[in-house]
């Protein structure tokens, strides 16, 4: 007999009025749970439906949950990850999640609030077959109906998308199920789940194919998905499920396949307008930021949240995005992400090549460039520009936060950011540990060493700006968040997962290609074949080790480095497993180990620090406020900050630099944890963790739900779990 589990409470809706349809996308997406089935005999009603679900799937700037992927937050996702420091509980050496409690409970992606279908997981897919549902029985068009149920098929495939990730197998709900006990859906194998995934991608590019792949979606249609965007979800799936986490044995078969599908399905994700966001005048990166800046068409963008600067208390129509308000530091209004100095030293040298001494990716070429730690912003690829911010870096905004706090830097069209540090002792000064500095330009104890600058509508990237700074925020509704749109699938990934199956499929000279379309864009040429190492046509381990090392520099802070980790199982290579884990689940592809196999230091078992400019001893110290800076009291002067709209950048650098040396002093910072012994932690992300159980909230609200292995079975007193994800068939004991 088969494990079954029971699905309950998720067909309890709200009751909700109906009010007029618009066909304005943006502007619509209001909510119709439990609407009249006539809506769905008329295309307005239906698709005022359809919006509603656009409004509960389409991805968000939050921290990573069960309803919104990672987008680059220091969530617990990210900080597992080099580009932040401090231990998320997934890699907290002495903090180990379980299922059996709710302290240092396993984040529970699978359940949500169980009796309120919106902050449901099955709520939401409830509401997608709902509509499917509602669709297929109206008196619609064929043609009218094959618009609306293609996005919402592709709706419901990347819902589950985001369960088989985490989980590697769960039930698969294709109707809506009555909320009685006898409802019961099992679940299912992650080869059964994924399948379910791509025929449900294949329906929607199917469907949507005639309206979609001349152009794609024009007017107030635009940023609705399309055939290009449901293929190019399609190839992210066939990644995963080629990727050691599912495919322990390397079946190279399962590569072909998939490569042969993704690198014939290009062109018609092409025909609905995608390719890489390029400009006539790309100068130090600046095409590279401006992707993220066009509310526009745009062909980059090929799964997108749009936004707005509406503004309002309540209005279903406002839709912000508070990325710039949460990475711009805090004398411009905003809080500051801190970037951590393991991606920093990773990222890329001028000439393309990985900086000596990382120690990261073996197989993969260095640098000639000889790489300063002390100065780390000299002679790098142009995207790190455009993804870190140093003191003394051009950071234009359009706003003046002088307005809100008289003692911050007044004028943002000419702001740089000065976020060197002081300190009030001198025992202080020397201390990894210590936190007891104080910022200059009015920072003061709300600094960072490096700052996060990914993704920011610097003015001198955007002349028609998408962000104004608000001194007072008198609506509720926060005018100073963005309308930037927040991508989820650009077509750089397009065309990054297609190298990775070509590679993985032998093809490496496609796969070469590629990379090379993505290194053309951030600004290398063909002179030097594109800051890429000579012969990766000709070795497949080299040459997926460039992939994976081009996909995390390219995606640095968009929410996919611990994705490639997780499958790519980067944190051990694989090689332990979790208890109860049976032998299918042994790496026997990749020589058993993928870090080695690659030639990359696995992440456990090292520490991220972060990096701190503070003034030099001869200035002493200073005191707790904003007019206390040593170097500005001895009257010193700061040089011009680097201004990346001049194409030589060169001898600004160089500048920046004598300046440091004559005035800061760089020193290390403690960033991952110590503990009370001040012995210091490292990262530790155990085997369990790279297919999650089920937490206890989730088993106990439904009691015949087998856990997953290496996980404690609540109903079970506690046993180990039973439930294979990876197993062909899923059969109960």
């Amino acid at each position: 007999m088969k494990t079954t589990i029971k699905l309950l409470g998720f067909g309890l809706l709200a009751t909700l009025s109906l009010a007029s349809c618009s066909d304005d996308f943006l502007e619509d997406k209001k909510n119709y749970d439990n609407a009249n089935t006539d809506i769905y005999n008329y295309y307005s009603g239906a698709n005022g439906r359809l919006n509603d679900l656009y409004a509960w799937s389409l991805p968000a700037t939050n921290d990573l949950t069960w309803k919104y992927p990672s987008m680059g937050n220091a969530d617990i996702a990210a900080k597992a990850t080099e580009e932040y420091t401090g231990f998320s509980n997934l890699v907290n050496p002495e903090i180990e999640l379980t299922s059996m409690s709710n302290d240092n409970a396993v984040p529970d992606f699978f359940m949500g609030q169980q009796n309120n279908i919106q902050e449901s997981v099955y709520g939401r897919i409830r509401n997608i077959n709902d509509c499917i549902a509602g669709i297929q029985g109206g008196s619609l068009s064929e043609e009218e109906k094959n618009i609306l149920l293609g996005q919402a098929y592709f709706l419901r495939a990347w819902c589950y998308f985001n369960l088989v990730k985490w989980y590697g197998g769960v039930p698969i709900l294709d109707k809506v199920l009555e909320p009685t006990a006898s409802s019961f859906t099992p679940r299912s194998s992650a080869k059964d789940c994924i399948n379910f995934i791509l025929k449900d991608l294949d329906n929607a590019a199917k469907m949507l194919a005639e309206k979609t792949m001349n152009g794609g979606w024009t007017g107030s249609d635009y940023g609705r998905v399309t055939t290009g965007t449901a293929l190019a979800l399609k190839g992210r799936v066939l990644v995963w499920w080629c990727s050691p986490l599912f495919n322990r044995a390397n079946d190279t078969k399962r590569w072909e396949s998939a490569y042969a599908m993704m690198k014939q399905e290009l062109d018609s994700i092409t025909a609905c307008g995608y390719g890489l966001y390029q400009t006539t005048n790309n100068v130090n990166g600046s095409d590279f930021a401006g992707q993220f800046l066009t509310s526009g068409v745009n062909p980059e963008a090929v799964f997108v949240t749009l936004h707005n600067n509406i503004e309002g208390d309540g209005l279903d129509n406002q839709k912000n995005n508070r990325w710039e308000r949460d990475i711009r530091p805090a004398n411009t209004g905003g809080g500051g992400k801190g970037a951590g100095m393991m991606l920093v030293n990773m990222f890329p040298m001028k000439d393309g090549k990985i900086p000596a001494g990382t120690g990261t990716y073996t197989k993969l070429e260095t640098s000639s460039i000889d790489y300063d730690k002390d100065y780390p912003f000299m002679d790098r690829d142009p995207r790190f520009y455009r993804t870190f911010a140093f003191p003394g870096f051009r950071w234009a905004y359009n706003g003046d936060a002088s307005l809100k706090d008289p003692y911050n830097p007044a004028d943002g069209k000419n702001f740089a950011i000065w976020n060197y540090v002081w300190y009030t002792d001198k025992d202080d000064q020397g201390n990894p540990e210590s936190g007891n500095s104080y910022g200059a330009d009015n920072l003061l104890g709300s600094k960072v060493g490096v700052y996060v600058r990914k993704k920011s509508d610097d003015l001198d990237v955007n002349s028609s700006p998408l962000y104004q700074y608000m001194a007072t925020d008198t609506k509720g509704a926060a005018p100073y968040y963005s309308a930037a749109p927040l991508i989820e699938l650009r077509f750089a990934e397009v065309l990054l997962n297609l190298a990775e199956a070509a590679c993985m499929a032998g093809d490496m000279s496609e796969a070469v290609k590629c990379l090379q379309q993505v290194r053309a864009r951030a600004g290398y040429t063909a002179e030097n074949n594109y800051g890429l190492q000579q012969g990766l046509e000709g070795d497949q381990n080299a040459c997926m080790s460039a992939i994976l090392y081009e996909r995390q520099i390219e995606f640095a802070y968009e929410g996919k480095r611990f994705d490639d980790v997780r499958r790519w199982m980067l944190y051990d290579g694989g090689t332990v497993l979790p208890e109860g884990a049976p032998q299918t689940w042994v790496l026997t592809g990749w020589n058993g180990n993928t870090c080695e196999w690659l030639g990359f230091t696995p992440l456990n078992g090292q520490r991220r620090e972060n990096i701190e400019f503070r003034t030099a001893d001869k200035y002493g110290v200073g005191g707790t406020t904003y007019d206390s800076d040593p170097i500005l009291k001895a009257g010193a002067a700061r040089c011009e900050p680097v201004d990346f709209r001049k194409e030589d950048i060169d001898s600004q650098l160089q500048t920046l630099k004598a300046w440091y040396q004559e005035n800061l002093v760089v020193s290390e910072k403690r960033g991952d944890a110590w503990d009370s012994q001040h012995n210091l932690l490292y990262m530790h992300f155990r085997p369990k963790y790279y297919f999650f159980g089920l937490s206890n909230g989730a088993q106990n609200a439904n009691k015949d739900l087998p856990q997953t292995i290496g996980w404690q079975d609540y109903n079970n007193g506690g046993a180990n779990g039973t439930f294979d994800p990876l197993a062909e068939e899923v059969v109960a004991e």
